[in-house]
This record gives C-alpha cells, sequence and structure tokens, in this order.
C-alpha cells in the first residue's frame, strides 16, 4: 500500500489562500487505512476548512482513488457540488492526486498528504517500508526479505563491515538486512543455495520513470 502522512495545515492553507471554494476527494483504500483520507478524515478537513472562512461544496470518499475511470464514473452525481468548487482537494497519495488532475482539466487541483513509500501495515497504523518498487524483484534469492529495501545502502551480497552485534551500522535500531536473510535461508534449510549466490549489480533501467503496463491480454482471434 502507499503510505501517505498529513501535509502541515498551515502549509495546505498557504497553498490554497487563492481560492475560496473547495470540493475534496478522499480514498478508502491506502489513505483511510493511513487515517489520511477516510471518512473521518474528508469530514474532518472539512471542519478545518469552514473553520478558515473556506466553503466546502461537497466531498466523495472514492473507492481507490488512483482509478480513473472508476474515480471519473462515482464523480458523476456530484457535478453540481464540482462546479460550484473553485479548487479540487485531493486527501489521498500522489497517484489519487494526479487521477483528480486528468479528471478536473479545467480546475487546479492540490494534495492534502505527503506521499512516503510503499509499505506493509504490521499493526493498526503503524507502517514499514518493504519494496523499492526497483521492476526486478530479487525476492526469490533472498528468502523473501528485499536487502534494497531493508538495508539503507542496499547491498547486494551480504552485510558491510560496520554490521555490529547482528544490527545495521546506518540504523543501529534495526537488524542488519543480510543477518536476517541469512537467519531465514538457515531455518529453511537453504544456507547452500545462500553460499552459492552471487548477485549482479543492480540494472536500475528496469525502474526508469516514467513506466507504463498494460497488463491485458490480448484476445485471441
Amino acid at each position: 500500500m502507499i503510505i501517505t502522512k498529513k501535509k502541515d495545515f498551515q502549509e495546505l492553507m498557504e497553498n490554497i489562500k487563492n481560492y475560496k471554494s473547495f470540493f475534496l476527494i478522499g480514498c478508502s483504500e491506502c489513505a483511510a487505512l493511513c487515517g489520511t483520507g477516510g471518512e473521518p478524515e474528508v469530514k474532518a478537513m472539512k471542519e478545518a476548512l469552514e473553520a478558515e472562512g473556506k466553503i466546502v461544496t461537497g466531498g466523495i470518499v472514492a473507492k481507490t482513488g488512483c482509478q480513473v475511470l472508476g474515480t471519473k464514473t462515482e464523480l458523476k452525481k456530484y457535478k453540481e457540488e464540482m462546479d460550484k468548487a473553485e479548487c479540487i482537494l485531493v486527501m489521498s497519495c500522489g497517484a489519487g492526486t494526479q487521477a483528480a488532475v486528468e479528471i478536473f482539466e479545467d480546475k487546479p487541483v492540490y494534495p492534502t498528504n505527503d506521499s512516503l513509500f510503499l509499505g506493509n501495515m504490521t499493526r493498526f497504523q503503524m507502517f514499514d517500508e518493504r519494496c523499492s518498487l526497483c521492476g526486478e524483484c530479487i525476492l526469490d534469492k533472498t528468502g523473501g526479505i528485499c536487502p534494497i529495501t531493508a538495508c539503507p545502502k542496499g547491498l547486494l551480497n551480504g552485510p558491510c563491515g560496520g554490521c555490529k552485534d547482528g544490527h545495521c551500522e546506518v540504523s543501529p535500531d534495526i537488524k542488519c538486512a543480510w543477518v536476517r536473510i541469512y537467519e531465514r535461508m538457515k531455518r529453511l534449510d537453504k544456507l547452500q543455495e545462500l553460499c552459492e549466490m552471487t548477485l549482479e549489480a543492480k540494472d536500475w533501467s528496469a525502474s526508469q520513470k516514467p513506466r507504463s503496463l498494460v497488463a491485458r491480454e490480448e484476445k485471441k482471434r
């Protein structure tokens, strides 16, 4: 999931100081789980804006904010409220904001959140970064633990010399990614595979931006 945090409210107010009326768009998936764009947050944003003398013409918590066509369909019933708004505020991730930009070609669109990383929710509203979206996954070789992300140095072939008592030199409060990989491979009785493995230098061209993918299968004639 995409992890987001709320922008400082005063920063947001500075960004939108030239607009009086707003339509709010949240997201029922990632942003809702992060506490940045679900029903309670959209309601709280409405109240906060109105306390500053702004007008909120309406709002919606989209099923999936980054789904352009789906969100566009959901918004059809709010045409009157959207027409009354000078500005659109998107309470989801950067992808959701850019989906709104595509939908609202003639209205300014502003994010209320900062997008941080792709992560896992380990406890309620507690998140860890697990994946760097590098485009060439090596989890099949490292016991399902990603050293590119879990190691601050992104080392591909074992720990650095700064590893001490199994902990990271850069962030001593976390366990060394390669110690974790070693322990997991040992538990799975796959240490020999680990010893024989040498990962080549990372080919970062697989993550060259901007990327796109068509996942639809071509229909057979």
